[in-house]
């Protein structure tokens, strides 16, 4: 069995497998920072698009991670994760004794350790790297890397992380970077909710829409995750970064490990309610942010234009 040789006095060489819409911009970050990056996916117009950025894409998984060291991942969830892993894909038998595998998806602890397993049984290192932003993110190379796994084997990937990344957060030797992805999108669901009843409480009070954008950003409260959300939504653009069924499953996913975890979250079953009707409603495409939708619905309210009010300056 072919054996990796990853050091740090020489080029790695890396594969990346899922080019989806966070995928693709984080292996092309890579490339930009001079390392070569093998690539596989299922659709032939995501390996289409990859090819244009200089991923050299290959039509068999076997042959995008054969003598790779790192092999990163992004996929959209546990079912894919297996399927990929363990099961159709295979991928594990498929890398080199002593490889990495670096996942970057938000998956539950459950499917993260059935992969940590079969890993450990061929020899693979595994890194669990859920990352925290968006595209826009991915494609600007700022994105947070959560990692837990074997801390040697992130130090050995920290060089290739540095290209899509500006943060690696090292938590722990298991599934800690699984659980702390799942917390931080908790407080990302829950600031949608608590941002659509704020902004409807404020048209109720005859406050101009831009206006109390404006505040918002402005106030005590304006996390960078608000200050993103207010050019869009100035516009009533809900045009997905991060849509409402994948926030749904995300708050499935939190359910599961709190309760398994005897942790109360009444917040995250609320918003996990208002998602439902989201999806139910036909916004389940929408962004996120688009609870907006449901409050000033559930309010009386009808969709304001979107066109902002004179006398105010925005960012």
């Amino acid at each position: 069995m072919k054996t990796a040789s990853t050091t740090s006095s020489t080029t790695p060489q890396v594969a990346w497998v899922g080019l989806g819409k966070l995928g693709l911009p984080m292996a092309a970050r890579i490339i930009q920072s001079g390392t070569p990056v093998q690539g596989f996916d299922l659709s032939a117009e995501r390996l289409a698009l990859a090819a244009e950025v200089g991923v050299t894409p290959h039509q068999t998984l076997a042959d995008a991670v054969a003598d790779c060291d790192l092999v990163f991942v992004s996929i959209p969830d546990d079912r894919a994760l297996i399927s990929l892993c363990l099961e159709t894909g295979e991928l594990i038998r498929h890398m080199m004794n002593g490889s990495i595998l670096i996942e970057t998806s938000t998956v539950s602890v459950e499917a993260s350790e059935r992969v940590a397993e079969a890993a450990k049984a061929h020899g693979v290192v595994y890194l669990r790297s859920p990352v925290s932003g968006n595209p826009v993110a991915a494609e600007a190379g700022t994105l947070s890397a959560m990692v837990s796994g074997p801390r040697d084997a992130l130090e050995k990937a920290k060089p290739v992380f540095a290209a899509f990344t500006k943060a690696q957060y090292w938590l722990g030797d298991e599934d800690q970077a699984r659980v702390a992805k799942l917390a931080i999108n908790l407080m990302i669901a829950v600031s949608a909710g608590m941002m659509s009843e704020a902004l409807t409480l404020a048209r109720k009070g005859n406050i101009e829409w831009d206006a109390m954008l404006e505040l918002i950003a402005d106030s005590a409260v304006g996390s960078p995750m608000v200050k993103y959300k207010v050019p869009p939504l100035l516009a009533r653009d809900f045009t997905s970064t991060f849509s409402a069924s994948q926030m749904a499953k995300d708050l499935d996913l939190i359910l599961d490990c709190a309760h398994g975890s005897g942790v109360s979250t009444p917040l995250a079953a609320q918003m996990r309610e208002a998602y439902t009707a989201l999806i139910a409603t036909g916004h389940g495409n929408d962004d996120y942010i688009a609870t907006v939708h449901h409050t000033e619905r559930l309010s009386g309210l009808s969709e304001p234009s979107p066109i902002t009010q004179g006398g105010h300056t925005h960012a």
